[in-house]
């Protein structure tokens, strides 16, 4: 990839060329000629388009009922329980009856501790009334679901009340006064979770690291002189620490997944429109979805279960079958040069363990990668988010929509592949947390070889809509977490679920608090 590596003065002058009308305008059309040179035969496909066929030797789900329902069937399809190395939300609920209230004193005795700025918005008392009223329920022997009392953070780029929603910014609180909560907070609340908070991010999630000037930077469990990866930065790392079982996070370029593999958690990414977008930052994208974050596959499972349920507006193109995992066989894929495009051989050789020889070929990965670009990208922000600005303004109207051809392009592609196997299987990313430069932390960075490297397998399920979970196999000689990812057919959430629940390894991290 060819670009520097730019950080303090440096990089706030070379944003500000970025932004001059002649020149930086001059250096992307160079960069911007792939698309505008390229004759594709293909349709535009503005959003992804899937066949409607239900997922084989699944239960099937009612997405119209209630979420408490939708919960208390997933438990039924868990594994018999046994310890972990990681409290599970079962844990929770077995261990106490009538504590939430005393959990909910040590979560907040752990973030009120500098400096972790795990969270960009937090209410103790707020935290405190909604452990009184979950307390109160156990007292009664009415608990509302498994859920209940359960501890969450929500990314700051999805609405939850009474907090704010400003995308981990630090002017958007004054142009957006909704703090109502978006509609996948709002069918966890009726199971009983109880909300921490706003989780830290990369600025309106455009980028990789998680770094943010703004709040401070979120540091990785495992080593604190390390990114936990983004943007959704702050809901895998409170996770990893212990402080919550579970927390909610976008991805509309492996946001969710790239943090998950980096802080050695599980993130799912649905199928595009499983999930309901309203009330989020990202509710009009293409790419984009809402997703969980947890420390088990069990966790990721209850928690996706209550979530799912696509907004009604989209149904009659999208039709999605939500599905719970049952046994059967399934077919693996693996592309070898890919598989293999890493900078370091621990993370595909610890991948490569896990997998027997499979083969399977996927064509025009470096369009994919340029479509991917132009379908997301299409005020005031620290210089990390300015440069990502600029990018996305030097594409043209001809560009957004020779993405599109691409896009129907590599779906074909991709189908194609899928009447082969069930489940694609690469690493998560191309490389385990890169370490913080000190010089990064106050006005952002700029290092396109690390974004490509942690993008480099994530943005086929979001520009194709496919559904991907990243899931801790492993770690590498200097003990960071490696991640596996899994991508299904369209609606195959089932597959990838009982799959990761095969291979999933986790180790508690250097910092982590046992709040139970």
């Amino acid at each position: 990839i060819d670009a520097p590596h730019l950080t303090g003065l440096t990089f706030r002058l070379f944003v500000k060329i970025l932004e001059a009308p002649l020149i930086g305008a001059a250096i992307m059309k160079k960069k911007n000629e792939f698309l505008r040179s390229t004759v594709i035969p293909e349709p535009p496909m503005y959003k992804p388009e899937f066949p409607q066929d239900p997922e084989p030797g699944t239960i099937l789900l009612d997405e119209d009922g209630n979420p408490e329902d939708r919960v208390e069937l997933a438990l039924k399809c868990l594994p018999d329980y046994d310890s972990f190395r990681y409290w599970k939300i079962r844990d929770y609920v077995y261990g106490y009856r009538s504590t939430p209230s005393m959990v909910a004193e040590r979560i907040i005795t752990v973030i009120e501790e500098p400096p972790a700025p795990l969270l960009v918005s937090f209410d103790a008392e707020e935290v405190r009334k909604q452990a009184a009223a979950s307390t109160k329920r156990f007292e009664e022997g009415k608990p509302l679901s498994i859920l209940d009392g359960i501890f969450m953070a929500i990314k700051d780029d999805i609405g939850c009340y009474p907090y704010i929603m400003k995308g981990a910014t630090t002017w958007k609180d004054e142009t957006n006064s909704n703090n109502e909560d978006a509609v996948c907070v709002s069918r966890l609340r009726s199971c009983g979770v109880i909300f921490v908070g706003k989780a830290n991010m990369h600025e309106l999630g455009m980028g990789t690291t998680g770094n943010n000037p703004n709040y401070g930077t979120t540091r990785n469990p495992h080593d604190p002189e390390r990114y936990t990866g983004g943007s959704s930065s702050g809901p895998a790392a409170i996770v990893a620490s212990g402080i919550c079982s579970a927390a909610l996070g976008t991805d509309g370029g492996g946001s969710v997944r790239i943090p998950s593999s980096l802080c050695g958690v599980v993130g799912l990414k649905t199928t595009y429109g499983r999930t309901d977008l309203r009330g989020s930052l990202c509710g009009s994208g293409t790419v984009e979805i809402i997703g969980p974050i947890a420390s088990s596959v069990e966790d990721v499972t209850l928690v996706y279960a209550a979530i799912l349920g696509s907004n009604p507006m989209d149904r009659n193109i999208l039709k999605p079958l939500p599905n719970f995992p049952s046994m059967g066989s399934l077919r693996l894929g693996k592309y070898t040069p890919w598989f293999n495009d890493v900078h370091s051989t621990d993370i595909s050789d610890k991948c490569e363990d896990i997998l027997n020889q499979l083969e399977i070929v996927i064509p025009e990965l470096h369009e994919m990668r340029t479509a991917h670009l132009v379908s997301i990208g299409s005020a005031e922000l620290n210089y990390d988010s300015r440069t990502s600005m600029a990018i996305f303004r030097s594409f043209t109207a001809s560009d957004y929509v020779a993405a599109q051809c691409l896009r129907r392009r590599l779906m074909y592609h991709h189908m194609e592949i899928f009447k082969k196997v069930d489940v694609i299987v690469t690493p998560t990313t191309g490389m385990t947390a890169p370490k913080i430069p000190p010089s990064a932390l106050k006005y952002g960075e700029t290092d396109i070889q690390v974004t490509g490297y942690l993008m480099r397998f994530v943005i086929a399920a979001n520009l194709l809509g496919f559904p991907a979970i990243s899931v801790p196999i492993g770690y590498d000689k200097q003990g960071l977490p490696i991640g596996l990812q899994l991508m299904g057919r369209p609606w195959g959430e089932a597959s990838i679920l009982r799959l990761a629940s095969v291979v999933e390894e986790l180790k508690r991290p250097v910092s982590f608090y046992d709040v139970l």
